[in-house]
């Protein structure tokens, strides 16, 4: 019989969550993360009281995150605003809050699980005065691996929703290299992310020799598994439009220098090729040039004579909100607000549509209780002085035909939007792939591979291809299984050409969004509750 460590449970959990991140990329790897789950399960289920089991997974989610959200810290290494050490501040206090949805998970697993016990082994007794169990998971450890896996659907989904959200790093992400997030397409990735945990309850269930159990667990996952592994990837057809994603490889330190815009603009230029008589589409950075393009057509010049006849040049930018102030008399225009947005430009130096980021990075694009935080030193990483406004939200733009090139839908999703599971796309108008220009230069060596790993699930999900230009890496194309068919690596300057990847049919989880993962959270528990009744 394996013994729990219940010397010292609140340090196990600690380190054992600490170990589990690093499951995300750029370590990748995720059988360690699936051990420490299991021993997680096992914690939570043998904790004596409500507290414990709260304290036990907040303490987990507080090693989890501060590893895997280590790169938050480079951030701040480019601005002057604040002093450069509270970039690891900043990690710890977004930790010490983001550990709150894997505590109420375990407190959920293990509040279910007291509320529906098996009769046979409960009774009637009153559950307050039962002793807390010392030979681990014993005969409940499937239903109880079951209700887990159901309130980490819930904790996910909260912590993606609630106070704006922050869904970085869900669970399920660890497991792309498995082939089981194939899943993604049917219960999204909050459903894969309760696949984690039933993977991890198979471990355990095999530790505790419980056979039948397990293997009830494993056969789904291994099936899974090889349908992700063995689905041959959608096929290109021949005449798909020709794409040119560009990464300059300007960094976050030198990106705002007025001294470099000239160089800046040049090795995009040159990155971009030369007109050719095929029609291209051509991808540029985030906020890839310091232009107002609606407002200053030079700028909009300049970009057209790199174009050919049937190009189109998709282009991070900023729009800009002006307003009208009077001092001393004079009225002059102060700028009001701005959108980080994404401009389509035509080679008659037309802008033929634009898209501006609804989901704002809090502390990064704009200042929450700006009146009182930014009296006390506080500022957000982004230069400026105006904060950025959200968007409308998800929406296509239309890529007009030209030689021979087909009309084409496109979506947008600007850098940190792309992480949030079942908003990515106008589902009424879908798109024929999603471009999501990013700036990952603030984020170190960890943050831009998370960032990927994220944005192949969205592909999985939707069953749409997605294209990636950031300045400093990793750009890439995606197919839509997810798969990377080119990439750039950090810190490299070049460009990717290829075909236009092909989208696939829409998905269940397309034609449900986020009501899929809720409602395999349902049937989790629901199961879970059966077999501990049928037990009686």
């Amino acid at each position: 019989m394996i013994q729990l460590p219940a010397r010292f449970p609140k340090l196990t959990a600690l380190l054992a969550g600490f170990v589990a991140a690093t499951g995300f990329e750029p370590l990748k790897l995720w059988p360690v993360t699936l051990a420490c789950f299991a021993l997680l399960l096992w914690l939570i289920e043998t904790a004596p009281t409500r507290r414990a089991a709260f304290t036990r997974g907040w303490l987990f989610g507080l090693g989890h995150f501060t590893l895997g959200l280590n790169w938050i810290a480079h951030a701040f290494t480019f601005q002057d605003a604040m002093p450069h050490w509270f970039g690891y501040g900043a990690v710890v206090l977004l930790s010490l809050y983001l550990a709150v949805y894997p505590g109420l998970a375990t407190l959920g697993a293990w509040w279910l699980s007291k509320t529906f016990p098996s009769r046979k082994r409960e009774g009637k007794r009153d559950l307050a005065a039962m002793p807390p169990s010392r030979s681990g998971v014993g005969t409940s450890a499937l239903p109880f691996t079951l209700l887990f896996a159901a309130c980490w659907i819930a904790s996910e989904y909260l912590r993606a929703t609630a106070f704006t959200g922050f869904a970085w790093n869900p669970l399920g992400v660890t497991l792309l290299p498995t082939g089981i997030t194939i899943a993604a397409t049917l219960i999204g990735t909050y459903g894969v992310g309760a696949l984690t945990i039933l993977a991890a309850g198979a471990i355990l269930l095999t530790a505790k020799r419980q056979l039948l159990p397990a293997a009830a667990l494993t056969a789904p996952l291994a099936a899974l598994a090889l349908w992700g592994l063995l689905t041959p990837a959608p096929q290109t057809p021949t005449g798909a439009p020709r794409i040119r994603v560009v990464q300059p490889n300007i960094g976050q330190d030198e990106k705002y220098s007025a001294e470099l815009e000239e160089a800046h603009f040049r090795t995009l230029a040159t990155l971009s090729g030369t007109p050719r008589p095929a029609p291209r589409l051509i991808f540029w950075p985030e906020a890839a040039i310091p232009a107002y393009l609606d407002m200053e057509p030079q700028w909009r010049a300049h970009l057209a004579a790199l174009l050919g006849p049937g190009d189109l040049l998709m282009t991070g930018a900023t729009k800009v909100y002006l307003k009208q102030v009077q001092k001393d008399g004079i009225t002059t225009d102060a700028l009001a607000g701005a959108n980080n947005s994404l401009f389509i430009v035509s080679p008659q130096a037309q802008l033929l549509g634009r898209y501006d980021k609804a989901h704002l990075v809090p502390y990064g694009e704009y200042l929450p209780m700006r009146a009182l935080l930014q009296p006390i030193g506080l500022s957000r990483l982004v230069p400026g002085d105006a904060d950025f406004w959200p968007g409308p939200g998800p929406q296509s733009l239309t890529l007009p035909a030209t030689l021979g090139r087909p009309q084409l839908k496109m979506g947008v999703q600007i850098c940190y939007e792309i992480i949030f599971s079942g908003h990515v796309i106008d589902a009424k108008n879908r798109p024929a792939f999603l471009f999501n220009p990013s700036n990952d230069a603030w984020f170190g060596s960890w943050g831009p591979v998370q960032h990927l790993a994220q944005a192949r699930l969205r592909a999985i999900e939707e069953g749409i291809p997605i294209i990636r230009s950031t300045p400093t890496g990793v750009s890439a194309v995606i197919d839509a299984r997810g798969r990377v068919l080119r990439a750039l690596g950090l810190h490299r300057a070049g460009y990717l050409e290829s075909a236009l990847p092909t989208a696939l049919p829409p998905t269940l989880f397309a034609h449900l969004g986020n009501w899929a993962p809720l409602l395999f959270m349902a049937l989790l528990a629901g199961v879970a509750i059966a077999i501990r009744k049928a037990k009686g």
